[in-house]
C-alpha cells in the first residue's frame, strides 16, 4: 500500500530522473532517493552519460559522502534497477550489498534483459520491493525508451509552427518568423530531449537551416537525420556545423556522392522503399525501425515540411504532435502536412489533446494520435 511519504520520496525521484534528460541518452531517464529510518533523505541521484553511473550507484554515493550508511534505508526509483551486466554493473546488487531494506520502483524495466529480473534478484536477497507509485509519470519521462523496447521504433514527435489559420509558409516558402522568440526558445527545449532530430532534403535545400540546440543549455546535440532520398544534400550545407551525428537516409545509390558525405563525417544508409512520381522513396517504416534497433534513437523529433510531414502521418509513423500556433491569420499558403482528401468525415485521424498552454503570445497544443495501447 502507497503511502503520502511514498507519494512525496517518489515525486522528488521523478524530478531527478528529470535533470538526465539530454544527459543519460541511450539509457532510461531515471531518478533516485535514499531514505532513512527515520524518515528523511540520505541520498539522491540520476543517470549520467551513458556508461556512467546509474542513478541508485549515484544515490548511494552521495549517501556516503554525506557520511549516512544505506543499511536499513528505503531507495526509491523511478524504474526497476537494472540486473543485467551492460556498460555497468547491476543496480539490484549494488543495493542488495549495501543493505538496503526496500525498494519502491515506479515501473518494471521494459527491457528484456532486465524486464522482472531486477525485482527478483532484489526480493531473493531479502530486500523488500514494491512497484507501481507514480507508474504513469515515470512511463511519461521515458516514453521513447518504452517504445523502442516494445515497439522497436521511436517515440515521433512533430513539430510544427504555424498560424491561427494553419498555415506553416508564404506560398513562395517564407517562414521567418510566424512564432515568436518564446515559442522558438520552447521549441528547442523539445529539442534537447530527443535522440534525433529529423528533416527533409527540401528543408534543408530551401532553408539551409542547422537544426541544432542553441536557445537552450544542452550537455550534448542529438542527432540529425536526414531524409534524402536522391542524395541532394549539398557538402557545404549548415547542418554539418555542430558536432553531432549526421545520418542521411537515402533510396538511390549513388556511390560517389555517399563517399563524400561520408568524408563530411555523414552516415549513408540506403533503404528504397515506394516509388512516387518515378522516384524511389526513402521507406519510412524501416527507417524508424533501423534508428531504434541500430542507433538506439528513443524520440524522435521531426521538424520537416508538409510533404515528409504528410508522407509520415499518412503511414501512421507519428505519435504526438507539438503545434505552436501564433495569433495571426497568413491566408494562402502551405499547409502543415500534405494529407489525401478525403471522401468523409468518418475518414478522418483521431487525436487526443494532451496539453495547451500559452508560450508568450503563441498557443502551444500537444496533441497525440489514437492507437491501439502497446504498454
Amino acid at each position: 500500500m502507497t503511502d503520502s511519504a511514498d507519494i512525496r520520496h517518489m515525486d522528488s525521484a521523478l524530478a531527478l530522473a528529470a535533470r538526465a534528460i539530454g544527459v543519460c541518452e541511450p539509457n532510461p531517464r531515471v531518478g533516485c532517493v535514499l531514505v532513512g529510518a527515520d524518515g528523511l533523505e540520505i541520498g539522491a541521484g540520476s543517470t549520467q552519460q551513458a556508461g556512467g553511473p546509474h542513478a541508485e550507484i549515484m544515490a548511494l554515493r552521495d549517501a556516503q559522502s554525506r557520511g549516512h550508511s544505506s543499511a536499513g534505508a528505503t531507495a526509491y526509483v523511478t524504474l526497476e534497477p537494472c540486473s543485467h551486466h551492460g556498460r555497468t554493473a547491476p543496480c539490484c546488487d549494488a543495493l542488495a550489498r549495501e543493505g538496503v531494506r526496500r525498494v519502491v520502483a515506479a515501473l518494471v524495466d521494459p527491457n528484456p534483459k532486465v524486464a522482472g529480473n531486477g525485482i527478483a534478484r532484489l526480493r531473493a536477497a531479502g530486500v523488500e520491493v514494491q512497484v507501481g507509485p507514480a507508474a504513469d509519470a515515470a512511463r511519461e519521462l521515458n516514453i521513447g525508451f518504452f517504445s523502442r523496447m516494445l515497439r522497436q521504433r521511436p517515440w515521433t514527435r512533430m513539430k510544427i509552427a504555424a498560424s491561427l489559420d494553419g498555415v506553416t509558409a508564404l506560398e513562395n516558402g517564407q517562414s521567418q518568423w510566424i512564432t515568436s522568440e518564446a515559442a522558438r526558445v520552447d521549441g528547442h527545449a523539445w529539442r534537447a530531449r530527443a535522440s534525433a532530430v529529423l528533416t527533409g532534403i527540401g528543408t534543408v535545400l530551401e532553408d539551409d537551416p542547422s537544426l541544432d540546440v542553441r536557445l537552450v543549455a544542452v550537455q550534448h546535440q542529438p542527432a540529425l537525420v536526414v531524409v534524402d532520398s536522391q542524395l541532394q544534400l549539398p557538402l557545404q550545407a549548415r547542418l554539418f556545423s555542430a558536432r553531432r551525428v549526421l545520418l542521411v537516409y537515402a533510396a538511390q545509390n549513388d556511390p560517389q556522392k555517399a563517399a563524400a558525405l561520408q568524408t563530411r563525417g555523414a552516415r549513408v544508409a540506403l533503404l528504397p522503399g515506394a516509388t512516387a512520381a518515378g522516384r524511389l522513396k526513402v521507406d519510412l517504416t524501416r527507417m524508424l525501425s533501423d534508428l531504434a534497433l541500430r542507433h538506439e534513437v528513443n524520440e524522435l523529433h521531426v521538424e520537416a515540411g508538409h510533404k515528409l510531414n504528410g508522407s509520415l502521418l499518412r503511414a501512421g509513423l507519428v505519435d504526438e504532435l507539438l503545434v505552436y500556433l501564433a495569433p495571426k491569420l497568413i491566408g494562402p499558403g502551405r499547409v502543415m502536412a500534405a494529407l489525401d482528401p478525403l471522401a468523409c468525415l468518418a475518414d478522418v485521424r483521431p487525436l487526443q489533446f494532451r496539453s495547451v498552454a500559452m508560450v508568450g503570445p503563441d498557443l502551444r497544443l500537444l496533441a497525440r494520435t489514437v492507437q491501439e495501447p502497446w504498454f
